[in-house]
């Protein structure tokens, strides 16, 4: 991005900042409390404080200008800054003015500059001043005609002519008068300017709405005011005023705990409005996704920003944190009960992190082990990023136990912490599966079966988990107090958790029983059979020391051939089915091939006719045809297909 775009993106976001600022004080300031204490106070006389409704409506006033100015086109925002910068600086000008003429006032010295020096001195440091002032103005301002902002220099003329001090007190505010008058002739001449950009973007607007619709018209607005990134800016200022207006007002260092609890108190007051809950939520949305990148950066440097996955954009921990907030009422609560609550909110929070790494990592480390790399900086990286993965989810439940009362809430953080530990304990004996594989240089007999236990095995545990989880809150819903979002959650919890995962378990295990039992009722090759077949598996594309045959008379590894099962009863060369068949009495002897005579008609072993159906060997092409038409495969079959051949060792997609 070149600079310019970088400087405009900056003042894009850094010139709305002060209008929801602005928001949040307008959220804040009580005008009836504000108007009691006047009363009670000697301003209660003065004609300013004495209409309560006028202060009511410049109230409404002020959430109508921050809109505005929240809404201004970037152009026209500058512009407006460098008014409002222009008139900051004719102030400083009047205020330099003023100080000089008091000073000349209290010395009371009539006489000529020089040859006074502190006078001199005096007349010297107010002209350096007004000509910075009226220098700053007119490149502000950005025309020639300084004579507009140097009407302040009219005292400073005055006094070196020797006018008497009386006469320069009159000169001093007629120059401020000027400058005043000046000021509402420019207000004047531009009184119309908020109008015509008001209907000027009411007709933008109406035209986009015609075109596109409201949709469209929000997505253009969230994209051109970059609200997260402007909400985030906005809580971060207002996080450190109050961790300055802490730390300016105590004199001894916090210890550790004194910290933390600084830390929670300092959150807790940086969201007491609609305004700043959703800084706080753009914020951890924002924090959630530097650690997911940090986290993909750690797995596969560079590479992770090739191949950016625009799933794990953290907004689902600040979705998370909204949702919570506004169920539980958190900005109404007091600054230390909202502290308390924000500390589980902001568990639930770190929780779903870990399980946002975790399912960063899990595909990484597979496929890690699976590859044979032998880079043992990656292993590494991965290793120790899983370690970290199964200790500090247990470690947080641990203390979530130690400082907190149990309930609903607390025990969903320790489930869903324990669970992360259980997935990355499962991801982590598999790894040590792929990786004594590679150390023995040889197939691992029956690795799918083992992969399919160590899965099934923290599948159920997570299933149990999820069910205690359940009962636990169906009991404090009957027996403790019931509420709309709790039996909410349950009810989401029950199905997404339990019922799913039951049914999706039991269909894993009923497929792989019928596969198994499918492939017990085929023949086993034997060693002449393998010897006379003399080709490979056409589903690894490796040698064959054992096979069974299809009814088809094609030879495949059995535990390739399971895997096919999980899928479709049909042979993945010639795609006929394969129906169970009742096996002979001599059941586990190897059913020899059938015996053909060579002829015209049945050629030798190794050549084929031309009207003769594709062999073990040519089939592999049209089996790769087949897939990559569509096949017979539903969908659902497909990706069963790819998660099951990602298991497999021997599978092409491994080597």
């Amino acid at each position: 991005m070149p600079l310019k775009d970088r400087v405009e993106a900056v003042l894009n976001v850094g010139l709305r900042v002060p209008s929801i600022m602005l928001l949040e004080v307008l959220y804040r300031w009580d005008v009836s409390s504000f108007f009691q204490k006047i009363q009670r106070s000697s301003l209660s006389n003065n004609p300013l404080f004495q209409y309560k409704y006028l202060a009511l409506y410049l109230h409404y006033v002020g959430y109508i200008l921050s809109l505005v100015l929240l809404t201004l086109p970037r152009q026209h925002l500058v512009q407006l800054y460098l008014y409002v910068l222009t008139a900051l600086l004719l102030y400083a000008g009047h205020q330099v003015s003023r100080d000089y003429v008091r000073s000349e006032l209290d010395s009371g010295y009539e006489g000529p500059l020089y040859l006074d020096p502190l006078s001199m001195n005096r007349f010297t440091t107010a002209l350096i001043g007004q000509l910075v002032v009226c220098t700053l103005c007119s490149c502000v301002m950005q025309t020639k005609q300084i004579w507009l902002f140097s009407a302040h220099l009219l005292p400073l003329v005055a006094r070196l002519c020797l006018v008497p001090l009386e006469t320069i007190v009159f000169i001093n505010r007629f120059a401020m008068i000027f400058t005043g008058l000046e000021v509402v002739y420019f207000l004047a001449s531009n009184l119309l300017v908020p109008y015509n950009l008001a209907k000027t973007a009411y007709r933008e607007l109406v035209q986009v709405v015609e075109v596109y619709g409201l949709l469209a018209l929000g997505m253009s607005l969230w994209n051109q005011l970059v609200l997260p990134v402007l909400f985030m800016c906005f809580w971060l200022v207002l996080f450190a005023l109050q961790i300055y207006s802490y730390f300016s007002t105590r004199d001894q260092p916090a210890s550790r705990e004194r910290l933390l609890f600084l830390f929670l108190t300092s959150i807790a007051e940086c969201c007491c409005s609609p305004y700043s809950l959703l800084g706080l939520v753009f914020t951890v949305s924002f924090v959630a996704l530097g650690v997911l990148t940090l986290c993909k950066f750690y797995l596969q440097g560079y590479r992770a920003f090739m191949n950016d996955n625009a799933m794990n954009r953290g907004m689902t921990e600040g979705i998370t944190l909204l949702v919570l907030s506004v169920q539980t009422g958190l900005i109404e609560l007091q600054v230390i009960h909202r502290a308390f609550l924000l500390s589980i909110i902001l568990f639930i929070v770190v929780a779903s992190i870990l399980q946002s790494m975790l399912d960063i990592a899990d595909p990484i480390v597979l496929a890690l082990g699976a590859s044979r790399d032998k880079s043992i900086w990656k292993h590494f990286r991965a290793v120790s990023l899983c370690l970290f993965l199964l200790i500090f989810p247990a470690y947080m439940a641990y203390m979530i136990c130690q400082f907190f009362h149990m309930d609903f809430w607390l025990l969903i953080i320790i489930s869903s912490s324990i669970l992360t530990s259980l997935q990355v304990l499962g991801t982590l004996l598999i790894y040590v599966l792929f990786m004594v594989e590679e150390v023995r240089k040889a197939p691992v007999e029956n690795m799918d079966d083992v992969i399919y236990w160590v899965n099934g095995t923290y599948r159920l545990l997570e299933f149990v988990l999820a069910l205690c989880v359940v009962a636990y809150g169906v009991s404090e819903t009957l027996f403790g107090e019931w509420t709309v979002m709790g039996s909410t959650i349950i009810l989401a919890h029950s199905y997404y958790n339990v019922w799913l995962r039951a049914q999706l378990g039991w269909q894993s295990f009923l497929l792989r029983r019928d596969a198994v039992n499918k492939l017990k009722s085929l023949p086993t090759a034997s060693p002449q059979q393998l010897q006379q077949y003399n080709d490979i598996c056409a589903i690894c594309y490796q040698d064959m020391k054992s096979a069974v045959i299809t009814p088809c008379s094609h030879f495949f590894h059995a535990g390739c051939l399971k895997k096919w099962l999980y899928v479709q009863e049909s042979c993945p060369l010639c795609h006929s089915q394969l129906k169970s068949q009742s096996q002979p009495a001599g059941q586990g002897q190897p059913v020899p091939p059938p015996v053909v005579q060579e002829g015209p008609d049945n050629p030798p072993v190794g050549e084929l006719p031309d009207n003769a159906p594709p062999s073990q060997s040519s089939g592999v092409e049209d089996a790769t045809q087949s897939s990559a038409s569509g096949g017979d495969v539903p969908l659902s079959n497909e990706l069963q297909a790819a998660e099951a051949a990602a298991c497999c060792p021997h599978h092409p997609a491994q080597l």
